[in-house]
């Protein structure tokens, strides 16, 4: 009956969490003509808010479900980026191109390739010691970019870059065909996570997320688990990275800095880490603040300082976008470690390590004696 009951949950959670996908999905579609109705303006700022919620589903699988933390994954979009530049550029070193849809499917491989070229030399490390590797990684990639003049650019850069075709629709300044690519591209990338996480490899990564030697004593093999969370987390990227490159018609190393890192771990955090709803919810809320509401809330506050007497001339949210993620990550981890929707799994787990600590009486070292214990 327990078994039965659990497993009715289970359903309805699950039920749930698609219904609510499915009604963003509706919304997603429909969004165009709506911003076009109201007169919002934002359809362009929307791409790349989409590009980030696909970069931190990607990353949810490494740190959410895998329990590895990655602080260089944007390496992995910058590769993304600069594999479809490579395949498609008319000033591409390569001495052949592609069209952009094969570039994409190649991002997308490169992108998992580089992963587990990653993951291979950090199978033994955990926490801090991992942490400070994929750092390294995401510092060294931008770095390479950089240096390598005669291949990449430098500096300069690399444009124009190959747009995407399709019989009818052209993309060459078109935000609504980029609009729906991305949207396209987000489908399929939850699709994909989800049929993974219900898999025999998401299972295991979840194991090893909670206990290594555990996982290992029931057959699981720590090595292919590591380095496939690490191939997957980092293949999502590509698909980022290579819109993002065809979308701008430019890319440089400077695009691909440690606070896009910092940027995509904090989506998944603020979410709600293994869990993809939450992920997307984070992943929408930092990037609109990003995008959007910075420049907004700022011309907001001056006006409202105006009507109020006070010059807030001052006042420039979008130049302090890093700390009010920090504080946001603050406030986060104090109020709701969990996240704002988080997977059931991790709020049982943070509320059994809640009240196992409050189950234990706090000891004084100096006056608990032996003494004092007989």
């Amino acid at each position: 009956m327990v078994a039965a009951a659990l497993k009715t949950l289970w359903s309805g959670e699950r039920a749930g969490r698609w219904a609510l996908l499915l009604g963003a999905l509706v919304l997603a579609l429909l969004y165009p003509p709506l911003d076009q109705w109201l007169g919002l303006g934002l359809l362009g700022a929307v791409v790349p808010i989409f590009m980030f919620v696909i970069l931190a589903l990607g990353l949810n699988i490494v740190v959410g479900y895998a329990g590895l933390l990655d602080l260089g994954y944007a390496a992995f979009f910058a590769i993304g980026a600069y594999t479809t530049a490579f395949l498609t550029s008319p000033v591409s070193p390569l001495p052949f191109r592609t069209d952009f849809w094969l570039a994409l499917v190649l991002s997308f491989v490169v992108a998992a390739i580089f992963g587990v070229i990653l993951g291979a030399p950090t199978l033994r490390l955990r926490g801090d010691y991992l942490a400070i590797v994929t750092l390294a990684f995401g510092e060294i990639v931008p770095r390479v970019f950089l240096n390598a003049e005669s291949i990449t650019g430098g500096a300069k850069g690399i444009k124009p870059i190959g747009y995407p075709t399709l019989p009818g629709v052209s993309f060459v300044n078109n935000q609504v065909a980029w609009y729906y690519l991305v949207v396209a591209v987000g489908v399929f990338s939850v699709w994909m996570i989800s049929r993974l996480v219900d898999s025999r490899i998401g299972r295991a990564w979840v194991a090893m997320r909670e206990d290594e030697v555990a996982a290992a004593s029931m057959g699981i093999n720590l090595v292919t688990t590591k380095l496939l969370a690490f191939g997957m987390g980092a293949s999502f990227s590509g698909f980022s990275g290579a819109i993002f490159a065809g979308m701008f018609q430019f890319i440089d190393p400077g695009q691909f800095e440690f606070q896009i890192s910092v940027m995509v771990l904090s989506m998944v955090i603020l979410g709600g880490m293994g869990n993809m709803t939450g992920v997307i919810v984070g992943g929408i809320l930092l990037a609109s603040f990003d995008r959007i509401l910075a420049e907004r809330a700022t011309h907001w506050l001056r006006q409202a300082g105006g009507l109020l007497g006070a010059d807030l001339s001052w006042v420039d949210l979008s130049s302090s976008k890093m700390l009010i993620f920090g504080l946001a990550l603050v406030l986060t981890m104090l109020l709701r470690p969990e996240g704002l929707i988080p997977s059931a799994r991790r709020r049982a787990e943070l509320r059994a390590a809640q009240l196992e600590a409050d189950l234990v009486p706090a000891t004084d070292p100096v006056s608990s004696t032996p003494a004092d214990r007989s």
